[in-house]
């Protein structure tokens, strides 16, 4: 691990799992709370030798008129940070379980439960940090979200990437790429099973995934009206599959509201990660007349 500056310390990398109050659950994150002075090459070094599928990088925002407009744009007052997100391969512009882990590892470092204001190359996203009980859970609040269609030969190429015939799709939730801070094609198994049931190309899915800009690809099981069961294939990132994914979370309520499968004002739960051993839950929130969308959880310090 370098930074910027010859000889330079390294930096202190803390180890958060979100979405889950089990260290051995949820998604785990690698948190530099103070990036000042490390290069891209230096972040992404951290996030290859951390090894998990991504790690956030926090600076404090440079000056109070930056915390302010930061605070301003979002709606929200906070404590500002700019933050970057790194897989063990590539930048991505917003990270959803980094997110909430970093927001924690900040309240648990100093900074304390409340509002945090974070600047990333998405856009703006407020985060607060709540203490119920001794069990910290941070909410994020989405960039402005879009769901897009996707073409006939993308969803044939996704397809045939997964091996999923087209039967073991659910019509009722019809195949989009949807936006909330990162893109995500989304589709739809009609069983458990076939969710269940996870082995794919994984160059050829990387290929289509970059073709179309996507950071990860969200399979989806509905197991009744507001609760979902998720997976996420994550070869851009170098990463076989995500654990717990919140910006797949967020774009997945911004679709679900949008095709209108759920109401308006809306508490989905998002069971990820069962299938990998590390189980997690993700809380998502729809308020009537706000596009913008909510995702909680838990998160823990993983020791070590």
């Amino acid at each position: 691990m370098t930074t910027n500056a010859p000889g330079a310390a390294s930096p202190a990398v803390l180890r958060y799992t979100a979405f889950s109050a089990d260290p051995a659950g949820g998604n785990p994150a690698g948190i530099v709370l103070d990036a000042a002075g490390l290069d891209d090459a230096a972040m992404l070094g951290i996030a290859a030798e951390v090894g998990y599928s991504e790690s956030a990088f926090l600076t404090p925002a440079p000056d109070s008129a930056s915390a302010s407009a930061s605070a301003s744009a979002s709606g929200q007052a906070g404590r500002a940070y700019d933050v970057r997100y790194f897989s063990p391969q590539a930048e991505v512009p917003f990270c959803g379980h980094a997110t909430v882990a970093a927001a924690v590892a900040l309240a648990e470092h100093g900074a304390g439960a409340g509002d945090f204001v974070f600047s990333t190359r998405a856009g703006t996203v407020p985060v607060t940090v709540t203490d119920a009980d001794g069990a910290p859970r941070a909410t994020l609040t989405s960039v402005e979200p879009h769901v897009d269609e996707v073409t006939a030969a993308d969803l044939t190429e996704a397809l045939a990437s997964l091996d999923w015939p087209a039967d073991d799709l659910d019509p009722a939730l019809p195949p989009r790429i949807a936006y909330a801070g990162a893109r995500h094609l989304i589709l739809a198994a009609a069983t458990r099973e076939r969710l269940a049931d996870l082995s794919y190309d994984f160059e050829r899915l990387a290929a289509l995934m970059r073709r179309l800009d996507l950071t990860t690809v969200q399979l989806v099981w509905r197991e009744k009206d507001l609760t979902f069961h998720v997976r996420d294939p994550f070869p851009v990132g170098g990463v076989v599959e995500d654990p717990a994914t919140g910006a797949a979370a967020a774009a997945f309520g911004a679709y679900a509201r949008e095709l209108g499968l759920v109401p308006a004002e809306s508490e989905l739960t998002l069971h990820q990660g069962a299938d990998m051993g590390r189980p997690g839950v993700l809380t998502v929130n729809l308020r009537d007349g706000d596009a913008k969308v909510r995702v909680s959880g838990a998160a823990v310090r993983i020791e070590g």
